[in-house]
């Protein structure tokens, strides 16, 4: 056996090391020193700290250019891995610096280390290619998530969102560790690449099968995927809104990169079980989340009244779009549902700060709570307009471009064979439809008349900075998505 050099395993955990180190002196600090100061005082010294160890750890995974895999794959680093987890710290920076106004909590120390150790947990499960370390990441993850839905004390709906997400959760997790289970008495390995061997035989064994149903099952809670998206409207509008904004954005990084690479290295070679087009085992499965998930997300989504729920089935439309970069099994496949998933995060993140906001200031989140936004804030108003026609899909923002190269890619991986072609069809017949319901939100905000008395909504100086620098994120990544698609290109 080779001997372990732990140096080189310390330098490369080097980054998850400095996010729990900081969560751990904001616990600190903030117990043993600001207990008794305001909370925007407590929020505002966690968001810098926050800030400084994710910049910090940050800094650490630029200097690290060698792919490395050690430990049977345990922890692989690649310029791809380097990207998702550089990704997932910014989102974590933004989460923070959106929370700095709000008061739904006393525990400001306690939901920052959560926070981070969230997202040190995400950071793991991006860089490990061993079903062992991607259930215990998956674990630390979900735990984490859990209990940051249902951190507002004062709220039933918070603890109600947080109890029927944990029962989601611990019903799916049985399902994944039974399917990994599966494909480790399979293959006799937990590393990925190996476990691929067991699948390359002309008969596909009925266990595998199982297993690759299990492994679906489990990740697909993950995704809020149809039919395992039932936690995710009760989440996205019970959880206080930093939390929703964190569990919309990077949780969706993390969990597709995942499925990603358990499905396009896994089940590499998944037996030919496919439909007409004998296509791998696992592509039906997933071409039917797809499907399912566009349809169900995006006609739920229309009859919404509250914009937290109206976001939630949103996200599960765009979970069956960000299948399609799976299901093409191609690099530039790969690539297009980076690209996808962090421009989506970006946007959705940009979104729930403005309904931080509405509920701080107005007191709710339902669509009647928006009427006349544009007279009473016209800046976050123009904000939330970039937002939701970016999700819709409207030129020149980024969302359009993510769509136009995701299906591209989709249609490029087919080998001619167009048995994709029908999800595209479906996946821009949808996007026509998204496109309705966001404006039903965009009516209320420009159109329809503000309460009567009504006045101006005064906007944290923090928030504006925050919503404006996403918003012009997205408009700058429309007009150049080259500035973020080269680097995914040249990562892959």
């Amino acid at each position: 056996m080779k001997a372990i050099d732990y140096s080189q395993l310390l330098g490369l955990l080097a980054p998850e090391v400095i996010v729990v180190v900081t969560a751990l002196a904001i616990l600190a600090l903030d117990l043993l020193v600001l207990r008794r100061t305001a909370m925007k005082a407590r929020f505002l010294s966690a968001a810098v700290l926050a800030s400084t160890g994710c910049a910090g750890s940050i800094y650490w995974i630029a200097t690290l250019s060698k792919p490395t895999s050690l430990l049977d794959g345990m922890l692989v680093t690649t310029p791809l891995t380097h990207l998702v987890q550089m990704v997932l710290l910014v989102l974590a920076i933004l989460t923070f610096w959106v929370a700095v106004d709000s008061t739904f909590t006393r525990h400001v120390g306690e939901y920052s280390l959560v926070v981070l150790f969230a997202t040190s947990g995400m950071m793991l499960l991006t860089s490990t290619q061993n079903i062992l370390l991607i259930f215990i990441s998956l674990e630390l993850l979900s735990l984490s998530l859990y209990t940051l839905t249902a951190f507002k004390k004062d709220s039933a709906q918070s603890a109600e969102a947080g109890l029927k997400y944990f029962l989601f959760g611990g019903i799916s997790t049985a399902f994944l560790l039974f399917g990994l289970s599966l494909l480790y008495g399979l293959s006799g390995s937990t590393n990925l690449s190996r476990i691929a061997l067991a699948f390359q035989k002309p008969l596909l064994d009925p266990l595998a099968l199982v297993a690759m149903v299990m492994t679906a099952a489990g990740l697909g809670f993950k995704i809020a995927a149809v039919p395992f998206h039932l936690w995710a409207p009760d989440a996205y509008q019970g959880a206080p809104a930093s939390s929703a904004a964190f569990i919309a954005s990077s949780s969706k990084v993390a969990s597709f990169f995942i499925l990603a690479q358990v499905l396009l290295i896994g089940f590499a070679a998944g037996g030919n079980l496919g439909w007409a087009s004998h296509r791998p085992g696992w592509l039906p499965v997933i071409e039917g989340m797809a499907a399912a998930s566009m349809v169900l997300g995006n006609l739920t989504a229309i009859v919404q009244s509250s914009v937290r729920r109206l976001i939630a089935y949103s996200a599960v439309g765009h979970a069956g779009y960000m299948l399609l970069g799976i299901l093409a099994n191609t690099r530039q496949g790969v690539s297009a549902l980076v690209f996808y998933v962090v421009t989506y995060a970006l946007t959705t993140l940009g979104a729930f700060a403005v309904v931080s906001v509405m509920e701080e200031r107005c007191g709710g989140d339902r669509l009647a709570d928006f009427a006349g936004l544009s007279r009473r804030a016209p800046l976050l108003s123009m904000c939330m307009m970039v937002f939701l026609l970016s999700l819709a899909g409207v030129p020149p923002l980024v969302g359009f471009f993510a769509k136009f190269y995701l299906f591209a890619s989709a249609l490029s991986g087919d080998d001619g064979t167009h048995s994709l072609l029908w999800l595209v069809i479906l996946a821009i017949a949808m996007s026509a439809v998204s496109l309705y319901y966001y404006l039903q939100v965009l009516k209320r905000i420009f159109v329809a008349a503000a309460r009567e008395n009504a006045g101006a909504i005064r906007v944290p100086v923090v928030t504006q900075v925050v919503v404006c620098l996403l918003a012009v994120a997205v408009l700058a990544l429309g007009c150049a998505p080259h500035l973020l698609l080269n680097y995914i290109q040249a990562a892959m």
